[in-house]
């Protein structure tokens, strides 16, 4: 699906991101994770093609730098952690705007149909019609990943999904509903990518675990090889417990 050797990202000649290697399948569902400052968000940039490191990714075997905009726009999208919280347009109009790859000037039935599907899905129909600026910040949350999901919403195999903090503001049974819907899409051989702050979460519902600091990898693997006692301790600089779920038997991390 992607794949990128040696990404390395610097800023004002501030190490970034250091010699980051990714390797995502079609169907997985990658968590990474890692302290403030660890370089994570950078990191889903990069891969993005939003900020060019000094590297070459591949995406579906091709230089993600060689495709065109509006074409890589139906293989992938992105869910940023910063989105503006004064937009002057009403719900469904936020969410439509997942659908412009797809029309020039007038929606079509099939943009109408993933709209609705996605606000659904997402718990936000019952908001359509609200003003976006009244929102709170969770709902504005949900708004935003809706949109992001009703752009990948076509027949095209093997999508990408990039999610920078998701559940950032979320109650308890959204953020387990996002995870779900994030599910749902790598079930269908779709791959997702997904900065984390819950590592239980993460224990869940990833596939695969990349666990960053200082701007490299410190573990990669399933989350049973990368949630040691060891591994999350030296990342956090903080001691922690690793038991085992008491009913999924994932790793559960408990600090102190």
């Amino acid at each position: 699906m992607i794949k990128a050797h040696q990404i390395n990202y610097l800023h004002r000649n501030f190490h970034i991101l250091d010699g980051v290697d990714v390797s995502l399948d079609y169907g997985e569902f990658l968590a990474i994770v890692g302290p403030n400052g660890a370089g994570k968000s950078s990191l889903l940039s990069v891969l993005a093609n939003e900020v060019r490191g000094k590297q070459k990714i591949l995406f579906k075997d091709k230089p993600i730098t060689d495709w065109e905009v509006r074409e890589l726009s139906r293989h992938k999208s992105k869910f940023s952690q910063h989105n503006s919280n004064e937009i002057p347009l009403q719900v469904k109009d936020v969410v439509m705007m997942g659908r412009y790859p797809y029309f020039d000037s007038q929606p079509r039935q099939e943009d109408f149909e993933a709209m609705n599907k996605m606000m659904y899905e997402t718990d936000v129909y019952h908001l359509k019609d609200r003003e976006y600026n009244t929102l709170s910040g969770g709902e504005k949350q949900r708004v935003h990943l809706s949109r992001v999901m009703a752009q990948l919403q076509n027949e095209i195999a093997h999508k990408l999904v990039f999610l920078d903090e998701p559940l950032n503001n979320l109650d308890i049974k959204h953020q387990y509903k996002a995870l779900e819907i994030i599910k749902n899409f790598t079930a269908k051989a779709n791959s997702a990518i997904v900065v984390m702050h819950d590592l239980n979460l993460a224990a869940q519902f990833a596939d695969k675990i990349l666990l960053m600091k200082s701007g490299k990898v410190s573990a990669y693997g399933t989350p049973e090889e990368v949630f040691t006692a060891q591994n999350i301790s030296q990342a956090y600089n903080f001691p922690c417990t690793i038991c085992g779920h008491p009913i999924t038997n994932n790793p559960m991390i408990i600090f102190g």
